[in-house]
């Protein structure tokens, strides 16, 4: 058996933003300042570093802003589900739709999620798509601030679905950076690098990935690789 996580920003779909206009307004209401959001690079980091980052920097010290997270993250969904809305801003990226699909209908096959959102902005995103039924697992940024160790996470919540245990050569991890290459080195899965985010393919074959993908337009070339 496999289990195939897809990272959400920059692999299934992009969002115009709407991650960080909803996380500054929250940060701004919970603790009266973002710092410097706008600056902050969001790419393959988990939301619970993103924030202390942030807030670190803008002088309020880890302890306080770890204190402050579960509200922030309320705050945070509540401002996201309007950003998102009816999802008319929410793209898709080329072949997923049909990709999940396949992949899903394959035997021997369970898809979930490993992404640095928190799970509840995750599920937000993914709304508009109707893709969020297909990845009934996974590990997101509200479990833990270290990507590396969400494979292993998703892994076991797997196991508790299914019965399998599956070991790390089984986990496949689906992402658009460096930092979703490092977290599957990390367990020992397979890594697997697309270039829909905001990295170039040069970046991204500089990490030696087991897989690399232009985009996911082929899906039956994807489906073949991912498969097996």
């Amino acid at each position: 058996m496999r289990l195939v996580l897809f990272d959400v920003d920059g692999t299934l779909l992009i969002a115009r933003g709407a991650g960080r206009r909803a996380l500054g307004q929250a940060l701004r209401q919970v603790l009266g300042t973002a710092g410097s959001l706008e600056q902050y690079d969001f790419r393959g980091r988990t939301d619970i570093r993103i924030v202390l980052d942030v807030l670190e920097a803008a002088g309020i010290p880890r302890a306080t802003a770890r204190e402050r997270l579960d509200d922030v993250f309320e705050a945070y969904a509540r401002t996201l589900a309007v950003e998102i809305g009816d999802g008319r801003d929410v793209v898709t990226l080329p072949g997923i739709a049909a990709l999940v699909r396949r992949l899903d209908a394959t035997e021997g096959l369970l898809l979930g999620l490993l992404t640095g959102n928190i799970e509840q902005g995750a599920r937000i995103k993914l709304a508009p798509t109707g893709l969020s039924p297909f990845f009934p697992v996974g590990a997101f940024g509200s479990d833990d601030h270290d990507r590396g160790r969400l494979p292993s996470l998703a892994a076991r919540r797997a196991q508790a679905l299914t019965g399998h245990a599956f070991e790390p050569h089984e986990v496949v991890v689906i992402g658009d950076t460096p930092h979703d290459i490092e977290c599957a080195r990390a367990f020992g899965a397979v890594a697997v690098a697309v270039a829909t985010g905001f990295h170039s393919r040069d970046e991204l074959l500089a990490d030696r990935p087991d897989l690399f993908f232009d985009d996911f337009a082929d899906v039956e070339r994807a489906v073949s690789l991912l498969s097996r």
